[in-house]
């Protein structure tokens, strides 16, 4: 596996950037010689666009029941609130 020193990574970052995707290999940073962060490529998605509206429409959906059963006096700030009371 490559790895790149922070100061190259700082001078050379479009380059290393680069090669990450087009290799679509990991890269460790290193820092005096020790690994301290590990460059990932994200994986490419295979979803088609309607895959995608059709999540879109599912959320979309899933909110507006979230919607319809909110209790009318109660906030999300007071309901975040007494989410983290609980923890």
């Amino acid at each position: 596996m490559r790895s790149v020193g922070v100061r190259e990574l700082k001078v050379y970052a479009s380059r290393v950037l680069r090669e990450l995707r087009d290799q679509r290999q990991p890269i460790d940073v290193t820092y005096r010689g020790r690994v301290i962060a590990r460059l990932v490529p994200v994986d490419r998605s295979n979803a088609t666009q309607e895959q995608i509206a059709s999540v879109w429409a599912d959320l979309d959906r899933l909110a507006a029941e979230i919607g319809n059963r909110w209790p009318t006096d109660v906030t999300a700030t007071q309901a975040v609130r007494e989410q983290r009371r609980d923890l």
